[in-house]
């Protein structure tokens, strides 16, 4: 999980500060990951925990950073965590918890759940939002614990994230086995989103769906993103005459499940830090299978 692995005990070679050898010793480190280690409690010097950057090392001392103990097992409402390291956190999120707070600051969120979970171990510790699910929208997203993690995924999302996989119900049966929706976005002042198959000036959207199963009422398609816009799933199925099951907002007329049918079923992406391959594929809700 962490990058730093040397044998333990390295010794202290010549006179300089703990930081400055740190980067020496762990030069595929960030300084950002090694002040972590810091302010987490994981270094040690003579067996000592340290965690000011600039302490000063004699020759001979020794230096050691701490494994991590196994993470433990924690509760928090709406949100299981699936993966989490000194850079990023990756979430299962349920149905009716908001990603982020909007104008109601005091609504409960997965931000301020991960925020007061990272800051029971260190104070400072704050967490980035990367992407976000609708607050009636299930599945697997993921938060930064860095600023800088979070403006590498902004800069770099095409390269980083291979692969955002939704699953959804929707009302009517899909003729096509599968098919593709491009179209322009529009949002308007009270935060509906309209669809135009036409370029009218609105953000240009495209996803792609296979039909998994389905009746005369319902049909459950798998859908990934080639971009990633605002409520893009549940307005742009409404635009093809086939609202996702449990949408009153955009056009449906049934909540058999008493939720919204859509799910962020897997995510794939390369650790901006690590450079691993990372992925996460959780299972299709069975309230689904319900309704086809």
């Amino acid at each position: 999980m962490e990058k730093a692995e040397k044998p333990k005990g390295m010794t202290v070679k010549k006179e300089q500060e703990l930081m400055a050898f740190l980067t020496e010793a762990f030069p595929q480190n960030s300084r950002t990951s090694l002040k972590g280690f810091l302010q987490n409690h994981k270094i040690q010097v003579n067996d000592k925990t340290i965690t000011l950057f600039n302490h000063p090392l004699k020759i001979g001392d020794r230096v050691n950073i701490v494994k991590p103990t196994l993470q433990k097992k924690v509760y928090l409402p709406g949100v299981k965590i699936l993966f989490e390291d000194e850079h990023l956190i990756v979430i299962d999120k349920e149905a009716g918890l908001l990603s982020i707070a909007g104008n109601n600051k005091e609504e409960e969120t997965a931000y301020r759940h991960l925020s007061n979970y990272v800051k029971e171990e260190n104070e400072k510790e704050r967490i980035f939002i990367i992407h976000r699910l609708d607050k009636d929208t299930s599945g697997v997203m993921m938060y930064g614990k860095s600023q800088e993690i979070q403006e590498s995924f902004q800069r770099n999302w095409k390269e980083l994230v291979s692969d955002r996989t939704y699953i959804v119900v929707v009302e009517g049966a899909v003729e096509n086995e599968e098919g593709d929706i491009t179209s322009y976005l529009t949002e308007n002042k009270t935060y509906m989103m309209f669809s135009s198959f036409t370029d009218n000036g609105g953000q240009k959207a495209t996803l792609h769906y296979r039909k998994l199963k389905g009746n005369r009422e319902f049909t459950m398609l798998e859908v990934s993103l080639e971009t990633g816009r605002k409520n893009q799933i549940r307005v742009q199925m409404q635009a093809i005459g086939h609202p996702v099951a449990g949408d009153k907002k955009y056009g449906a007329k049934t909540n058999y499940i008493k939720r919204l049918a859509l799910h962020a079923k897997t995510l794939n992406f390369t650790h901006p830090v690590t450079q691993k391959p990372m992925r996460f594929e959780l299972h299709i809700p069975q309230s689904f299978y319900r309704l086809v």
